[in-house]
């Protein structure tokens, strides 16, 4: 058959073994536990994620997948993300990734989002090529990562000054009203809507979000939120995205944050997770510092944007 014969869908259950069992064929690496999340998320959050299946009759023969981010790393606009994209070799070359793409814009516009990222293994040069022949440009941002087990750090890096305690808990329901007025001493921006979000997320019980809070003496100091993925973006290891972070402006230079990512990286080597990253806009000169100070180094990925017209 050729691309006249097939069209594009939502996925269902009905298509998820088949997508999985071509994503094992063009990967040579099971994602099952990927695409089964990705399902149940489209079923749950509200259109925060989009899977899309091509079918050949009711073959799946492509699959796209994107998740909807907006307010995450500080983002002022929605974007669809895509992290999972690809077509069985014997559709190649005959426009159903671009179909698939034109569905995705169809069903992203309709929500609100304005562009369309995703990213890629600079070995990855089939991806690159795709993502620059649909008219994708470089996006002026740095993914850097580093080993959960060796960002554990020693006592020199997470304990405060002898003056005060840091305390780190998890975070809850009623942490909302001054995370968002931390937030917006930091960003000049009410983002509650967004916070809220993401606390549903977190009390929904997935399993996959990691929320912590530090006080000093009692009182409110900072927070940090991540997720927990396996498989985006073709990746083997179990990955956790920090996705945000904040201090509260008068506890700065406290070591709150050192404070906050060394419980965070406990929790996730508990946990099993293999490596802890997040994505930094290229003039985040402060935070970079930072994590380099902890160990994290750029990857060697490239990230894609591109404007929706």
């Amino acid at each position: 058959m050729t691309a006249a014969d097939t069209r594009c869908s939502p996925l269902t259950a009905a298509h998820l073994d088949a997508v999985i069992a071509l994503d094992q064929r063009l990967t040579n690496q099971t994602r099952k536990g990927f695409f089964t999340r990705r399902m149940a998320d489209t079923q749950a959050d509200d259109g925060a994620t989009l899977a899309l299946v091509a079918l050949s009759g009711e073959t799946p023969v492509g699959y796209l997948m994107a998740r909807i981010l907006d307010g995450e790393f500080g983002d002022v606009h929605a974007a669809a993300v895509i992290d999972a994209i690809g077509i069985d070799p014997a559709y190649r070359s005959q426009g159903l990734a671009r179909t698939l793409m034109t569905e995705l814009e169809t069903r992203a516009r309709a929500l609100g989002v304005t562009e369309i990222r995703s990213e890629a293994d600079w070995s990855e040069m089939d991806l690159i090529r795709f993502f620059a022949a649909q008219g994708f440009d470089l996006a002026p941002h740095q993914v850097v990562e580093r080993d959960v087990d060796a960002l554990v750090p020693g006592p020199e890096e997470t304990d405060p000054p002898a003056t005060e305690s840091v305390t780190v808990r998890s975070m809850v329901e009623a942490d909302l009203p001054l995370i968002v007025s931390t937030d917006q001493r930091i960003t000049g921006r009410d983002r509650t809507a967004y916070y809220r979000r993401k606390l549903a997320e977190m009390m929904g019980g997935s399993g996959v979000r990691l929320s912590l809070v530090a006080e000093i003496d009692g009182d409110f100091a900072g927070f940090v939120m991540a997720r927990v993925d396996y498989g985006d973006f073709g990746r083997l290891e179990t990955t956790a995205v920090i996705d945000t972070i904040g201090v509260t402006p008068l506890f700065a230079w406290r070591g709150i944050g050192r404070a906050l990512l060394g419980q965070l990286m406990r929790n996730l080597s508990s946990l099993r997770v293999d490596r802890a990253g997040t994505r930094l806009d290229w003039n985040e000169i402060a935070l970079r510092a930072f994590l380099i100070h902890l160990g994290f180094t750029p990857r060697p990925r490239l990230s894609f944007t591109r404007q929706m017209g």
